[in-house]
């Protein structure tokens, strides 16, 4: 039985009529830049994540370089952030000029050591930008405490929705940092039909500031306070991310029982370990990621089966190439670079059915012989 890693078309499949009727519609308008399409979808998920303002733009790498822009991050900053995520991360960091500055892992979470970022501050750093990865916050509040202060911009691509108790008070991904930032590529847990993303705060100036970015720097057509980008969120976009939207939630859940019926049918494997999620969060799963020995030949055995995987991600970034620049050498963040040598993300979209995941979990038994 085939089981891809992800089903888009599955998906796609059950909300089709309603997202080909708001696109039509769109159409027929011909309203296609910016406009009330995007202003719904602003105004719809920032309610979600409990946050004042919601900036819409055009895909989630620039959703955090607008960000920096708008803390006027630059030459001679240093950004504190982790090295296992995606590069988009840290190549915006170095994209406005700044320094990225690594940091290890909570080897358990896989999300950045409020330890360690506390270890890394000094009189440059300038924010600290910590990676909700797989669909878990990171400590945000731990973080905040490690480094008064210092902005935080929390990279929530992977994390529309999640939650963490802080304080004994539920906080969504995005609402307790200075800012937020969410991306909609299609395979996120809200994706769109290309890529999309989304700048959360609850301060004012900096919404201000972020929406006057996103259009060349400025707030009335051609007049420019400063010098900005073209990064628009298309109303295309925004009308299938609103039609999409109000199923979030029971995706997640869904999400939720196909990582817990994981947890049980692949306890006991000596050579593997499930998912650790911090009692505080309450995660969105945008993977299911295990920990495995022989996780090439694991891979290998599970494509031979028509069984899809993926490994996120196989290099740290203080390791790749394009940072050999910043001096760093193997062992600098040995969780993370442990990590790299042993994850594994099975598939865990919403239509996964269960005979599909009793195909996973018996190729991964046979595998380990148990």
């Amino acid at each position: 039985m085939p089981v891809p890693l992800l089903d888009l078309r599955a998906q796609h499949a059950t909300i089709r009529d309603d997202v080909l009727d708001a696109v039509v519609q769109l159409a027929d308008c011909q309203q296609f830049i910016l406009g009330e399409p995007v202003v719904a979808l602003e105004r719809a998920v920032a309610d979600l994540s409990h946050v004042a303002h919601a900036v819409g733009c055009a895909s989630g790498t620039d959703a955090l370089l607008l960000a920096f822009r708008a803390l006027d991050i630059g030459r001679g900053d240093e950004v504190i952030t982790t090295p296992f995520t995606f590069f988009a991360t840290a190549g915006t960091i170095h994209n406005v000029g700044a320094t990225p500055v690594f940091v290890d892992i909570d080897p358990a979470t896989f999300n950045i050591s409020p330890a360690a970022v506390r270890e890394a501050i000094t009189p440059r750093t300038k924010a600290i930008v910590p990676v909700d990865l797989f669909g878990q916050m990171a400590a945000i509040e731990e973080i905040a405490a490690a480094a008064p202060g210092i902005p935080i911009i929390e990279d929530a691509a992977q994390s529309i929705g999640a939650r963490r108790k802080i304080a004994g008070v539920w906080r969504m991904a995005g609402e307790a940092a200075t800012m937020g930032t969410l991306s909609f590529f299609p395979s996120k847990n809200l994706g769109g039909y290309g890529d999309g993303g989304m700048i959360l705060t609850q301060n004012e100036a900096l919404a201000t500031r972020l929406r006057r970015l996103r259009v060349h720097g400025g707030a009335t057509q051609y007049y420019h306070d400063e010098v900005g980008y073209n990064s628009r969120l298309d109303a295309l976009q925004a009308v299938v991310l609103s039609a999409k939207l109000p199923h979030l939630a029971a995706w997640s859940e869904k999400r939720r029982q196909n990582a817990r019926y994981y947890d049980s049918a692949l306890a006991g494997i000596p050579d593997l370990r499930t998912p650790t999620i911090d009692p505080n969060n309450e995660c969105i799963f945008n993977q299911y990621t295990l920990r495995v020995g022989r996780r090439d030949d694991l891979q290998a055995a599970l494509k031979a089966r028509g069984i899809g995987s993926a490994v996120y991600y196989p290099l740290p970034l203080h390791l790749q190439p394009c940072f050999a620049y910043l001096g760093y050498r193997e062992g600098a963040c040995p969780r993370s670079e442990t990590a790299a040598r042993e994850v594994l993300s099975l598939p865990i979209y919403p239509e996964l059915t269960r005979a599909q995941q009793d195909e996973v979990v018996t190729t991964i038994r046979e595998f380990y012989g148990t």
